[in-house]
């Protein structure tokens, strides 16, 4: 009996090779025992008819597992559809860098057979929630399992913003923006803006200004317990982003509140995996030139 008995297969297949890929795991876990299910948008895409499309609310109520084949992307995307279902992800690099997709995809079978006969670990990975509150009403509100991102437009000038933290004012800030990333969004845009590197199961957040006008302005790290307010005070263009994408425009005077997710998202890791080894792999530490 496998481990998961029923495994939704998600991704972006854009390419007859990616296509290919998806239609070879879902045969192999057939073969396996599993019920194989496909996220509709996929099905379509991959033009694959022979494993029934489901929706994501669909794959939350019926899937154990969701196995996605693509890069961080797909992986962040699955994330923010699935976490309230608590269903646990694998991810099956065919990307570029792949910080959250374990499985190379030279090895996708072999690691597949071993997570399906039980040999995988478990790692919760915490989310943010964001809202953002306008003449005192919320207007918009998402989750994210990297960063939530205010930032300048397409206009190109410093904003300036407010920001507190739990109530306490931090700072006045003008800058191009600012990153609050999660342990998991710190190799992201976080990493490129200077910020730290978190270890996944630290409980925290960072605070990362994206080119801040007064140099001395650094990242901080707060507990993922606190609230973190960015009241924006001067930005005729500013905007939020939610992992990436784009969310919504804000005006002068928006509060965008930001707090830790009710929900985790659950990763599930094939055999021999380290934390450690995949930043000296992704980052090419410890490289003899």
């Amino acid at each position: 009996m496998p481990a998961f008995k029923t495994v939704a297969l998600l991704g972006r297949y854009n390419t007859p090779h990616n296509a290919e890929s998806l239609v070879q795991l879902g045969d192999f876990l057939v073969e396996r025992g599993c019920a194989v299910l496909i996220e509709t948008r996929a099905a379509e895409n991959a033009a694959v008819s022979q494993f029934p499309p489901a929706s994501y609310d669909e794959i939350g109520a019926k899937a154990d597992l969701a196995v996605v084949l693509g890069g961080d992307g797909s992986m962040l995307a699955a994330a923010r559809h699935l976490a309230e279902h608590e269903v646990p992800l694998v991810g099956v690099n065919q990307g570029r860098l792949g910080f959250m997709t374990d499985i190379a995809l030279g090895r996708m079978l072999e690691a597949m057979a071993q997570i399906l006969d039980g040999g995988y670990s478990l790692e919760a990975r915490t989310m943010l929630r964001a809202e953002v509150v306008r003449a005192g009403a919320s207007s918009h509100a998402a989750m994210a399992l990297n960063d939530t991102v205010v930032n300048k437009g397409a206009i190109g000038r410093l904003i300036e913003f407010l920001v507190h933290v739990d109530g306490e004012f931090v700072y006045d800030l003008r800058s191009d923006g600012l990153i609050v990333a999660t342990p998991t969004g710190s190799t992201a845009y976080s990493l490129s803006s200077n910020g730290p590197i978190l270890q996944p199961t630290v409980p925290g957040f960072v605070l990362v200004p994206i080119s801040p006008h007064t140099l001395s302005n650094r990242p901080i790290a707060v507990s993922d317990r606190a609230k973190i307010e960015i009241t924006l005070k001067h930005g005729l263009d500013a905007r939020l982003h939610f992992d990436g994408q784009p969310e919504c425009d804000l005006q002068e005077g928006d509060r965008v509140v930001i707090e830790r997710a009710p929900w985790a998202i659950k990763f599930v890791h094939p055999p021999g995996y380290s934390y450690y080894a995949m930043l000296r792999e992704k980052l090419h530490w410890s490289e003899m030139y």
